[in-house]
């Protein structure tokens, strides 16, 4: 069985990403992505050679999540990725991540940068 890893990429500023999100998605066999422009782009940026990215979106996730958990079943990591900020909050990464825990498959957040504790840290409160 795979793993279903949420790893969480910069929301503003590449030097927000942490290292286990890097590691993540050097060694991921696959990156499930909303736009795979956007993320090649930042893996780019990141000096990340481009594994198979994966588009995975509102128009295609009905086609799409069948393979993917089949995948993960089979033993292959997945990265999960949203444009920006942590997947599966207001984006549609919710269904993989649905489709992978009623097929039993781990699924591991990866923290990474919020706007909503930066601004709270940032308020003075």
């Amino acid at each position: 069985m795979g793993t279903l890893h949420l790893v969480a990429v910069p929301i503003g500023n590449l030097e927000d990403i942490t290292l286990r999100a890097l590691r993540l998605l050097k060694t991921a066999e696959r990156i499930a992505c909303e736009d795979t422009r956007r993320t090649g782009k930042l893996l780019e940026l990141l000096g990340i050679e481009r594994p198979r990215l994966v588009a995975l979106h509102e128009h295609n996730e009905e086609e799409r999540l069948p393979g993917l958990i089949a995948a993960l079943e089979a033993g292959e990591s997945l990265v999960l990725v949203s444009d920006a900020g942590t997947p599966a909050i207001s984006d549609p990464g919710f269904r993989l991540v649905r489709a992978a825990v009623a097929a039993g498959v781990p699924v591991v957040p990866v923290p990474g940068p919020c706007a909503a504790i930066a601004a709270l840290c940032a308020s003075g409160l």
